[in-house]
């Protein structure tokens, strides 16, 4: 790989992840601010993640059979900022709703675009994509800085209005032009006949015969459930409770995952799949009894403590299935199972605890006043029970030298 397609590729990745943080992580606040229910502010972000159900079909049976990659990355990001920006300005409920359901439509299935673009170009994927990859995540912290420190100075209570989807729309119109100078990507596909079952991954349900597999599988899919509640109001939580700087500070998060995915090959010589995927589980559990029990005077320091954690929430469950799948599939099959713990995860699990929170967050709301200490001890048990029933299921296992390998 030499220099300037690292360049554009890092820049790209920059960018497509950074687009993201910029609009998904105030839009609760934004939401509240106009008057929507937690239940509807709930509905918007299950947008997010029909978006992500709807990705793979669409890169499956059009992008990757007929048009080369950055150029439909190109135009879906061109769509997309034209809509986020409509939407920005938009009244009403369902005008809203539906807005976004179409923005995400066009963004999500960008994701994978953006790693075909980045996968055809590399000589050695396993080694090169995590240089790549990175920079997503300094994007979104960059998102977050920027929310604060630039446009904070300029807004008054900027996480509470539509501004950082603005924000959005113009990086996404910066991406869909500078896509058109990618490199080629031309469609992988082309040519061959792909079913709806090898897009979503159903290839691989053979797999869940194997009982180790099967509650790996459906805990993946369980403890995505209560995973939805941070994604949608932890925003929302940590304005109403006082803090500054929200957008700022909660990139703390993606630092702390950048740290962990560097010293997680120490962890998982150590600890083996099982107990990394534990702890991942765990972690969840700490971070929102850290949430219900903090506040920002004499406790602030567990509420940062439980933003702090999100690396060890997500390099250590997710990162550590995605090294699990590979080690449990063959070769043949291993895209594909892949995809079917993508679809449980961050498609259905995902949507159901998007919806769940916001009913949550509506029960524990009296006259407008919302009991936050309830409000997150509802996913900090739903994550418990997960975790046990996971410990006393799941059988340790002793994976392939090929897995350490893949985690380093």
């Amino acid at each position: 790989m030499n220099r300037k397609v690292y360049s554009q590729l890092s820049i790209m990745m920059f960018l497509q992840i950074g687009i993201w943080g910029a609009w998904f992580v105030t839009l609760g606040s934004y939401l509240a601010n106009i008057g929507f229910s937690g239940t509807e502010i709930g509905t918007a972000y299950l947008t997010n993640n029909i978006g992500a159900i709807i990705a793979p079909l669409f890169v499956g049976l059009v992008a990757d059979r007929f048009f080369p990659a950055e150029k439909v990355m190109a135009i879906l990001h061109l769509m997309g900022a034209a809509v986020l920006y409509y939407v920005s300005g938009m009244e009403g409920t369902n005008n809203i709703i539906l807005g976004l359901l179409i923005y995400n439509a066009c963004y999500m299935p960008t994701l994978a675009l953006a790693n075909s673009v980045s996968f055809y170009q590399l000589d050695e994927p396993d080694a090169q994509f995590p240089r790549i990859r990175v920079w997503g995540t300094i994007g979104w912290i960059v998102a977050g800085l920027g929310i604060t420190f630039v446009l904070g100075t300029q807004v008054e209570n900027v996480e509470a209005t539509s501004v950082p989807m603005k924000m959005a729309a113009a990086g996404s119109v910066i991406l869909g032009l500078f896509s058109f100078t990618l490199p080629n990507t031309p469609p992988k596909s082309k040519g061959k006949k792909v079913t709806i079952g090898d897009v979503l991954g159903l290839e691989s349900f053979a797999l869940m015969k194997d009982k180790s597999f099967a509650i790996f599988a459906i805990s993946s899919l369980l403890i995505s459930i209560p995973l939805a509640f941070y994604y949608s109001f932890a925003n929302l939580y940590l304005n109403e409770i006082g803090m500054e700087g929200v957008a700022a500070k909660m990139t703390m998060g993606q630092m702390s995952e950048a740290v962990f995915l560097v010293i997680m090959p120490f962890f998982f010589r150590r600890l083996g799949v099982k107990w990394m995927l534990l702890v991942g589980m765990l972690a969840w559990v700490v971070r929102y009894g850290l949430f219900a029990t903090g506040d920002m005077d004499s406790l602030a320091a567990l509420v940062y403590l439980g933003i702090i954690l999100h690396g060890v929430c997500y390099d250590f469950f997710f990162v550590t299935g995605q090294i699990y799948v590979d080690n449990k599939a063959a070769p043949e099959i291993r895209s594909s199972a892949q995809s079917f713990i993508a679809l449980l995860t961050y498609g259905v699990g995902l949507a159901i605890g998007t919806a769940t929170a916001g009913r949550v967050v509506d029960a524990f709301t009296t006259d407008g006043v919302r009991d936050w200490t309830s409000i997150w001890m509802t996913p900090c048990v739903f994550a418990l029970v997960i975790a046990i029933f996971f410990m006393a299921t799941f059988k340790n296992e002793k994976l392939e030298g090929k897995a350490e390998a893949a985690a380093e």
